[in-house]
């Protein structure tokens, strides 16, 4: 059973930057698809983006060009590196895993594991 655990959210001005770190443990992180989520109150849970098991990423429109979504093997750990942060940004954000399969992409339906969430809040 994978487990996956997040750190790294906080606050901070728009333009600011954060990375996010999902440390994963009995799951192992190369080769696997994974992806980061975030949701903001009062709202469904929205895929942000997605790391496949040969490298290739995906990222919602809305984040494309500021965020970049990464993989460090030796440690086990999926980053999310967030730049020119903006107020519609602020959400709980979530590391999920694939248990197995080939196709990954930044759909909920995809992912088996999820961790708890860390808050990221952004001030205009």
């Amino acid at each position: 059973q994978g487990q996956l655990a997040e750190s790294g959210g906080g606050s901070v001005q728009a333009g600011g930057s954060l990375r996010l770190s999902c440390a994963a443990s009995g799951y192992t992180v190369r080769g696997s698809c994974m992806g980061w989520f975030r949701q903001a109150p009062g709202k469904e849970r929205e895929g942000v983006a997605a790391f496949d098991s040969v490298g290739n990423t995906r990222y919602v429109n809305s984040v494309k060009g500021r965020f970049i979504i990464s993989k460090d093997n030796a440690k086990n750990i999926l980053y999310l590196q967030m730049n020119n942060l903006k107020p519609e940004d602020t959400a709980m954000y979530y590391c999920a895993a694939r248990r197995n399969g080939v196709y990954c992409d930044i759909n909920i339906s995809l992912f088996d594991y999820w961790g708890q969430g860390t808050q990221v809040t952004v001030s205009s």
